[in-house]
């Protein structure tokens, strides 16, 4: 009979590999039941004028980048000037979706740092965020021309990721 002092022991080594395994994945890739469905419905007003609706039909299909962002997120600045610099090289309409944010806010910001944004829908409560599976701000969703999300990325963007893990896909979907 085995000595009961040992199951300690055993249980530790056998929690060890789970731990290396957790510890050693990208953090910046949590995985998303999202990739390679279609893009949730949503209806949510603009940012600027409220009296604007934007929902799913606002994207006439073709590829873009949803980039969920507010104020109040450090990474979130720490992304914009790249994300300024897409806008000016034109090679993806980027939608922005202001997260659990003040109106007032995100209209200063934006005013102040620039607007790289072909919409912005305000998100006040998160509810739609939380349909898209969004764990924090700042997030990124690359979503193809049939709606359909390719690639999600949690963190802020750069120019480095964007070469990395965007680029590739982009021309993936182009070329079908």
């Amino acid at each position: 009979m085995m000595n009961k002092h040992y199951l300690p022991i055993i249980i530790f080594f056998l929690v060890i590999p789970i731990f290396y395994i957790g510890l050693d994945r990208n953090k910046s890739e949590l995985p998303s039941p999202l990739i390679g469905k279609e893009m949730p419905k949503f209806s949510l007003p603009s940012l600027q004028n409220s009296n604007n609706i934007i929902d799913n039909s606002n994207f006439d299909y073709e590829i873009f980048l949803l980039n969920v962002w507010a104020t109040w997120c450090s990474g979130c600045l720490e992304e914009h000037p790249f994300l300024m610099q897409l806008s000016k090289s034109n090679q993806i309409p980027i939608i922005g979706l202001n997260w659990r944010d003040n109106k007032n806010d995100a209209i200063d910001w934006l005013e102040n740092y620039g607007d790289p944004y072909n919409l912005i829908a305000n998100d006040k409560l998160g509810r739609v965020a939380i349909d898209w599976g969004v764990y924090g701000a700042p997030e990124s969703f690359l979503v193809d021309s049939n709606g359909i999300i390719i690639h999600k990325h949690l963190g802020p963007l750069n120019e480095k990721i964007w070469e990395q893990d965007f680029v590739s896909l982009i021309r993936d979907v182009n070329n079908k």
